[in-house]
């Protein structure tokens, strides 16, 4: 089964971030613009250079590269099955790397007195944890509904079997009283 609502998150955060960093590339109001697309009002003209390279191409490939990781889950959602690993560190990796970016982004805006700034980028943080959240719920189901082979119930079983020994011996070593009610062996 493929992770129908995961791929989308996916390929939905990697046109966000791309887009950011689309947008911050822009040579008239690049960072201006993006912090606006993010939900911040931009008024007046007290803020220092944000159309600085030393400003822009930091925070440009910042998210250029959040947006590839969100990528590289949607391309590992499309190639792998709903049991593989690959899929949950990927994207685990993406999301928290998304979250830092805009937890820099509040802290440079903070430092550079941008109102408004902080609610906009909670927001985003909690569309990216909402995100996470039902990426992890579907993949729990999906793993739920996945039968397991015969072999890995017999190795289960097996398994058990060797703990309910092991436990067993270690009782009988240390002098513990077994299961039975009189309390002896």
């Amino acid at each position: 089964m493929r992770h129908v609502l995961t791929s989308l998150l996916a390929l939905h955060w990697t046109i966000v971030f791309a887009l950011l960093a689309l947008i911050c590339i822009d040579g008239n109001r690049g960072v201006a613009a993006a912090l606006g697309v993010l939900g911040a009002s931009l008024e007046g003209s007290r803020f220092v250079d944000l159309d600085n390279a030393i400003v822009v191409a930091p925070l440009a490939t910042a998210l250029l590269v959040v947006a590839v990781l969100f990528f590289w889950a949607f391309v590992e959602t499309l190639i792998n099955d709903a049991t593989s690993e690959g899929v949950d560190s990927v994207a685990r990796i993406a999301f928290i790397s998304a979250s830092g970016v805009l937890s820099l982004i509040v802290i440079g805006g903070a430092a550079q007195g941008i109102n408004g700034l902080l609610m906009a980028v909670a927001v985003q943080l909690a569309a990216l944890l909402a995100s996470y959240v039902a990426m992890l719920a579907e993949r729990r189901s999906t793993v739920a509904a996945v039968v397991p082979a015969e072999g890995e119930i017999r190795a289960a079983a097996h398994g058990m079997a060797k703990a309910a020994a092991h436990n067993s011996l270690l009782s009988l070593i240390s002098g513990r009283t077994g299961s039975t009610p009189g309390g002896g062996r």
